[in-house]
């Protein structure tokens, strides 16, 4: 029997995830990060070798500087961890990821980004019935790929990775910055739904009491979403678009 879906049009808000939920970004960071480790793990004789399996286990959904450490910590390294304005040559937390932060800009501005076309239905969808909607995202490059992708403006609130580190939220599987969202989108997490793709993400709004945890399966797993708290699994959100939204005459 299929999963029954929740109803987002009746939720008091939506709080996307943006990379590997609103966008295709997901893929860009894994490239970006797959460049930079395998030239770390190589260069400082690291063990085993960097996969994608790495992204998905400790870099996903979590602040950039957390995600180095948490990779690093993996293979049992420490370095120092450096300030945020480290050079990206510099051999420390933080000059580890801005050479990734480096990479990943030099590819969304050569490239663009486009949103799912799923994602994009769906958001003009609730966008039209009045849903408030926000942003969640431990990106620092948030503002900049909503921007690219023309998706800003349907999103009352963005709370990324710049906003976690001026308040100080600890990153994501914390419950810290999916509660954060909803406070600032004037919403209750228990009468709201939020969307993620990673389940360090989804573990976050389940933390923050959301009423439904809606995971997009880009990769991390269905049954590691809703290990981590997702309610409902999904792999496009093109299937809570209703068909008055999709019924529209093609045009030449």
């Amino acid at each position: 029997m299929p999963e029954a879906l929740p109803d987002l049009f009746h939720a008091d808000g939506v709080l996307f995830d943006l990379d590997g939920v609103l966008t295709p970004t997901a893929e860009v960071h894994m490239r970006a990060w797959k460049v930079v480790f395998d030239d770390v793990f190589a260069r400082w004789g690291i063990t085993p070798p960097y996969t994608d399996a790495d992204y998905y286990d400790y870099v996903d959904g979590k602040k950039r500087y957390d995600g180095v450490a948490s990779l690093l910590r993996s293979r049992n390294v420490e370095v120092p961890w450096g300030e945020v304005d480290d050079d990206p040559s510099a051999e420390t937390i933080c000059g580890i990821g801005n050479r990734k932060n480096a990479a990943f800009a030099e590819s969304l501005r050569g490239q663009g980004i486009a949103p799912f076309p799923g994602s994009l239905a769906l958001v003009e969808a609730l966008h039209a019935a009045g849903i408030p909607l926000g942003v969640v995202s431990s990106s620092k490059n948030a503002e900049e790929v909503l921007a690219a992708a023309d998706i800003r403006s349907f999103f009352r609130v963005v709370v990324d990775g710049v906003v976690a580190e001026r308040d100080g939220l600890a990153s994501k599987p914390a419950a810290d910055m999916f509660a954060a969202g909803a406070t600032a989108l004037g919403v209750d997490p228990a009468r709201s739904v939020a969307v993620e793709d990673a389940t360090s993400g989804a573990a976050s709004a389940a933390a923050a009491g959301y009423a439904s945890v809606i995971g997009v399966d880009r990769g991390a797993g269905a049954d590691a979403l809703r290990a981590a708290g997702a309610t409902v699994v999904v792999d496009d959100l093109a299937v809570f678009v209703p068909a008055s939204h999709t019924d529209t005459p093609e045009t030449a």
